[in-house]
């Protein structure tokens, strides 16, 4: 690698892509047992009503650091960041182990993965070129999604026999994920900033966000994303409400392997993905994403676990074939103008927002006494109409 804009490594099971793998995998693993074990602690503590509340509580980092996370994993060789990211997660499960409010704790571990987002991420752009990009994606989610699937699983089953046991162990997944980091090769930062003044890092941003808002190709993965996030956000705590109704089941194992479920289709279509669909030919992307509304809609109404499971990894498989390539679009696009940090930066601020609203639509629905099995289908109907409107307007604008 000679500088910050030229891909050199032409293997996709590279050395250093290997380390991005292992330490993504190890870090997501953590994410996902965390959140697991959070919901099961504020259950024990009579407060199941906070649970959309801790998803937000995550959110809400990703949206107000937006502006810096970018310019962060820019201006760094992006292995550090990763690193760094990683301590944060670490301090914030501590926290919550020694008995600070799970909201509070959480939040700081959604510091950490704001900024560890660009990243990694961001990382790609400098490892391979576009031919390979698609695919390195793919694997990237790949290893996100097993540990998403090994996560929750985990999770609900160290929850059901101890909280504080499960924390533990995500300490320990972060502590490794933290290790592996300082194996990424320090590739020079791709768009060095000479100031960190928090204005001139704002001013940056929405430089940077009028350049991508303003590209066609960029404007269509932001947009698709973050709908297709957004309700996937509020589709994983609502199973942890349709499980008891639709199911009659009340553990927390039950609605994790559901979600294991969903995770892995989403490795099955990521792998899909890079097989079917190239840069050149993304709008075959559409294809999943107009099946992920009626899939929904009728998983909503399934009534064993059989066929939920059946229909959460249909889902997944969809939702990968769709969201993908339009990650890699963008990181295409960003890395010829605002540099890839810059645009997964934007994207995360797109996509958190989308999760707030959906997420802050599903606490509504809670609040409004609307029952788990009509949230679902709502979010199922939503998704159709959204996806289908945009494949429209990506279509008539070829």
């Amino acid at each position: 690698m000679k500088n910050g804009n030229a891909p050199a490594e032409s293997s996709l099971l590279s050395l250093p892509m290997m380390a991005v793998m292992t330490a993504q995998f190890l870090s997501a693993f953590g994410d996902n047992a965390l959140l697991i074990a959070a919901i099961a602690l504020l259950k024990s503590q009579n407060d199941a009503n906070l649970v959309p509340w801790l998803q937000e509580s995550f959110i809400v980092p990703y949206i107000l650091l937006a502006p810096f996370a970018g310019p962060i994993a820019d201006s760094f060789p992006k292995g550090r960041v990763m690193f760094g990211s990683n301590a944060l997660k670490l301090a914030g499960t501590a926290l919550i182990v020694a008995g600070i409010h799970p909201l509070s704790g959480y939040a700081l571990v959604g510091v950490g993965a704001a900024i560890y987002s660009p990243a990694k991420y961001g990382i790609l752009t400098q490892l391979f070129d576009t031919t390979k990009l698609v695919r390195a994606n793919g694997l990237l989610e790949g290893s996100t999604i097993a540990a998403i699937l090994l996560g929750t699983v985990s999770g609900g089953e160290l929850a059901d026999h101890s909280v504080t046991l499960a924390l533990l162990a995500v300490v320990i997944l972060y502590v490794s994920a933290a290790a592996v980091n300082l194996l990424i090769p320090r590739l020079p930062p791709e768009h060095p900033l000479s100031q960190f003044r928090p204005s001139l890092l704002v001013r940056d941003f929405f430089s940077a966000l009028a350049a991508l808002t303003a590209d066609r190709d960029a404007r269509f993965s932001l947009i698709g994303t973050s709908v297709f996030w957004g309700a996937g956000a509020a589709l994983r705590l609502l199973l942890f409400a349709w499980v008891p109704v639709a199911l009659g089941i009340a553990d927390n194992k039950t609605p994790s392997y559901l979600m294991a479920a969903l995770s892995i289709g989403i490795v099955f279509g990521a792998l899909a993905a890079g097989g079917f669909v190239t840069l050149v030919r993304v709008n075959r992307a559409l294809f999943g994403g107009l099946l992920l509304g009626p899939l929904i809609l009728a998983f909503a109404y399934s009534s064993g676990i059989a066929p939920a499971a059946v229909l959460l990894i249909s889902i997944g498989i969809c939702g990968g074939i769709f969201a993908v390539p339009l990650n890699a679009l963008l990181q295409e696009r960003g890395h010829q103008s605002t540099g890839a940090g810059h645009a997964v930066a934007a994207q995360n601020l797109f996509e958190n927002l989308s999760m707030l609203l959906f997420v802050g639509l599903y606490a509504g629905m809670q609040a409004s006494l609307m029952t788990a099995i009509t949230s679902v289908a709502a979010f199922g109907g939503l998704l159709l109409a959204g996806l289908t409107a945009l494949s429209l307007w990506r279509l008539k604008r070829r």
